[in-house]
């Protein structure tokens, strides 16, 4: 009996497969390792970022505590400085933190509040601390014109003026540095400022300054070998400049040496501004009260430090160091108030509060301030039921402060 034979129907077609495009192994690891370089860079900056940021809160703290001690004018002025270039350093450790979490790389201008004459007044203090270091002289004048609060981003503007006074200082053998701070004239509800930096050093030739704020370029070789630096710091200032809607210039000056003018656009604080004397005198008159206080902080630093402040307003600290010993340890011993960091092992602080608020009274109502370095923090800590919350460095008065906020918070509650 004969076969029949199929239909062509139902004949399956051959199908054709695109043969897949083989990559050496060695270069698809080169491919990873080339997308995974930039996250392991910025992860390893938040962390290095982080734990520096950790010490420089302990040398705020205790030049505070220093700064309340019987000092003479040149002393204070001292602890000053030193209090001033730690809040920089730290502002700067927050940056990078800041930036490796959002794995943004580029230059976002923040829109923080700040004391600009302040800000002014610390530039002036390190040009004239860095110059009496290599016997130059210096002068600094601030104009009384200028506006005092403002909107804007201190630390990259610090950075920046720190950036051109580090090197008037440093291109200055012998002679004299200036800074010389004035209001600018800007648009309505803006505020134009205007830093000069002056120095009598080597100065620079036409052909030097078209080529100095290029990317890792210095005016001249034989300088950069002489004083160091790699020629990226003035290339950054002018893109803060310009992202701050204004511009570096320099000029050469009259009988040798340079200037460098800084100019920035600013947005003018809005309303009233409370400077929190009243609320500091109160805290005062109320601080005598002694209370005991649980901090839940796990770096060993971090404790040293909180005691000290706490112990020198006259309180009684616990300290552990996981947000989830938390709870009980509330329901075990007679606790005023939490100190609850916002970063630790195991559950973090904003667990550790949801836990605490669903204890039985009065434990449950207990005053809760939150700690970070991240003034981000603020609203998931006070959403969690932080009474109120605090950014890295924490001074005494702000911890005086805060205490009494939340003490009275968590009493208006029960």
């Amino acid at each position: 009996m004969a076969r029949k034979s199929r239909s062509p129907r139902n004949t399956p077609l051959p199908i054709k497969r695109t043969p897949k495009k083989r990559v050496p192994k060695v270069a698809a690891r080169k491919a990873r390792g080339k997308r995974a370089a930039p996250n392991m860079v910025e992860t390893a900056l938040a962390a290095f970022a982080h734990e520096v940021r950790t010490p420089l809160t302990g040398i705020l703290a205790v030049s505070d505590l220093l700064a309340t001690s019987d000092l003479d004018e040149r002393e204070r002025r001292w602890v000053d400085t030193i209090k001033a270039g730690a809040e920089h350093l730290a502002g700067l450790a927050t940056l990078f933190v800041d930036a490796a979490r959002s794995g943004n790389s580029g230059l976002g201008v923040r829109q923080d509040f700040f004391d600009l004459r302040a800000l002014a007044r610390n530039a002036g203090d390190s040009l004239a601390g860095r110059a009496a270091a290599k016997g130059l002289q210096s002068s600094v004048e601030i104009s009384e014109k200028l506006a005092a609060f403002v909107i804007g981003d201190p630390v990259r503007l610090r950075a920046a003026l720190e950036n051109l006074v580090d090197n008037a200082v440093k291109f200055t053998e012998g002679g004299s540095v200036a800074l010389d701070v004035t209001a600018v004239r800007s648009a309505k509800g803006k505020v134009g400022v205007s830093f000069a930096v002056s120095d009598s050093g080597i100065g620079l030739t036409l052909a030097e300054i078209k080529r100095l704020f290029r990317p890792f370029s210095q005016a001249n070789v034989s300088i950069a070998q002489r004083f160091g630096g790699a020629g990226l710091g003035l290339s950054s200032v002018k893109q803060l400049a310009r992202a701050m809607g204004g511009d570096i210039v320099v000029r050469q000056r009259r009988g040798g040496g340079t200037t460098f003018t800084l100019t920035v656009i600013l947005a003018r604080a809005k309303g009233p501004v409370t400077i929190m004397a009243g609320d500091d005198a109160e805290a005062s008159s109320e601080e005598t009260q002694s209370l005991r206080i649980l901090s839940v902080e796990d770096n060993p630093f971090g404790r040293v430090v909180l005691n000290a402040i706490l112990t020198e307003l006259g309180h009684i600290a616990e300290f552990i160091g996981r947000g989830e010993a938390a709870a009980a340890r509330i329901t075990e011993g007679a606790f005023d108030a939490v100190l609850m960091d916002m970063v630790l092992p195991g559950i973090d602080g904003i667990e550790a509060i949801r836990r605490i608020r669903t204890l039985q009274l009065p434990h449950g109502r207990i005053a809760i301030i939150g700690v970070s370095g991240r003034g981000d923090d603020e609203a998931a800590a006070r959403a969690a039921g932080a009474d109120a919350f605090l950014v890295k460095p924490v001074s005494p008065r702000a911890l005086a402060t805060a205490l009494l906020e939340a003490t009275r918070r968590a009493a208006a509650a029960t």
